[in-house]
This record gives C-alpha cells, structure tokens and sequence, in this order.
C-alpha cells in the first residue's frame, strides 16, 4: 500500500513509500549526515536511490545537482513522485536505469559524490532470499556487487572525488580491497552502534579517488540511548540544515 510520509524531522518534506516493498531505514539518514560536503560539490550521483531518502536528505545540505539512479521500477515510481511533492524536480534527476548500463554510456570524471546504500548480502547457497523480489533486490547482490560500485565510482568520479557508503561491518575488509584495486583510498571510517556496550551494526566509509594515504577513525556513533530513544547525534540529523 502506498503511503505518504513526512520525511522524518523534516516538517516540510515528503516522501512516497509501499508497505509492500520496504521502508527507507536510519542507514539513509546516516549516509548523507556522515559524506563530506563543501562548496566544490557540484553534482552527487546516489547508486541505488531506492524511494529516494538520500537524495531529499542531501538537497537539505547542499545546491548540488543530485542524480538518483534505482533499476526497479515501481520503487523509482515512489522516488519520482517524491521529488515533485517537495518541488525538487530542478535539483533532483531520478532515472529509472540499470547503473552498469548507465555507467557504460557515461563521460568519465563527471561526479564530485558518490553516495550508495547498496545490496548488503552476498548470495551463495545459504542465502535466505525474500519471495519478493523488490525486498530481495534491495538486500542481496543480485544486481549491484561491491565490485561493481567501486569500478562506477573509479569512472564516474572526478579525480579526488568521494565515494560514501553504508554497510555491514563484517564486511570491511571486502570494501577496502575493492576500494583499493579501483583506486580509491579510504580516507575516513565511522562505525555505528545500536547502544553502548554493544557490537557495531553498521559501517560509515567514505574514500576518494586516487587519494593521497591517510585514514580518520572517527568516534563511535551511538543509535539509540539505554531507553531505546535515539541519541542525540540522531536526532540531530533529522533537523533540516539552515
């Protein structure tokens, strides 16, 4: 069922999401909190843009223009309507396209930022698939691997552009050699935490494109206080910018 829902904190933003599929979830409100900004940020190319989170979240932050790209359909549906509630179909390009495809026809060196919540799974003979096939797409590498992400992102970016990403922290080892054969240097790591006390559940890792050595370990980020709020970090990042 499709529903439409304020975009968390953000009192005067919209987003369109279907039950039947998934909701958008705080790895999308991280990612756009943690990548670096700043005035030579000119155009963002989010991967994978789902219903669009990401983007919104960015338009709040910067004047880049930002490209979402989302191969299924009827979620890039949601996306687009998105944008044209909030008014931002001239800040906002959602393409309904296969990223490698995309990717293929491309100009190299064109994206400042990269932003990707990609695929979190592997697919071998364990894996529990979901019977839909939206939800399915969305969690296992069915059609995005890591592999794939980090040689777009070695094409599409600039030179000493960035790429962000969130994912599982089992699977750090994995982003830094795919980084590293693409040519992409991690420059700085924050890990996410549920509580305190806890193990981490979610990786915040942004590099750059034929980046000069040299990572920044940030502070641990806690989700959520011992009652089960969000922490005051989060709840920082559900505020529009000024």
């Amino acid at each position: 069922m499709e529903v439409k829902n304020y975009l968390l904190g953000y009192q005067d933003m919209y987003i369109y999401q279907d039950t039947d599929y998934f909701n958008f979830s705080l790895d999308s409100v991280l990612l756009p909190n943690f990548v670096t900004l700043n005035k030579n940020t000119k155009k963002i190319l989010d991967i994978g843009c789902g219903n669009a989170p990401i983007p919104l979240i960015l338009s709040t932050k910067t004047n880049a223009d930002i490209v979402g790209i989302e191969i299924q359909t009827e979620i890039y549906n949601l996306a687009q309507k998105s944008v044209l509630e909030n008014g931002l179909q001239n800040k906002i390009t959602i393409l309904n396209e296969d990223v490698m495809e995309y990717a293929k026809h491309q100009e190299s060196d064109q994206f400042d930022l990269i932003t990707c919540n990609p695929p979190f799974f592997k697919i071998d003979e364990g894996s529990n698939l979901n019977h839909n096939m939206c939800k399915t797409i969305a969690r296992h590498e069915v059609a995005l691997t890591l592999d794939n992400v980090f040689k777009i992102a070695k094409k599409l970016l600039k030179n000493n552009g960035l790429i962000g990403m969130v994912h599982r922290p089992d699977r750090l080892i994995e982003i830094i050699e795919s980084m590293k054969k693409n040519n992409i240097e991690p420059k700085k790591i924050r890990l996410v935490y549920p509580k305190t006390a806890m193990n981490a559940s979610m990786l915040l890792i942004e590099g750059s494109k034929n980046g000069k050595p040299g990572l920044k370990i940030m502070p641990p980020l806690y989700a959520h206080e011992q009652d089960g709020g969000y922490s005051k970090e989060v709840l920082s990042f559900f505020e529009k910018s000024d």
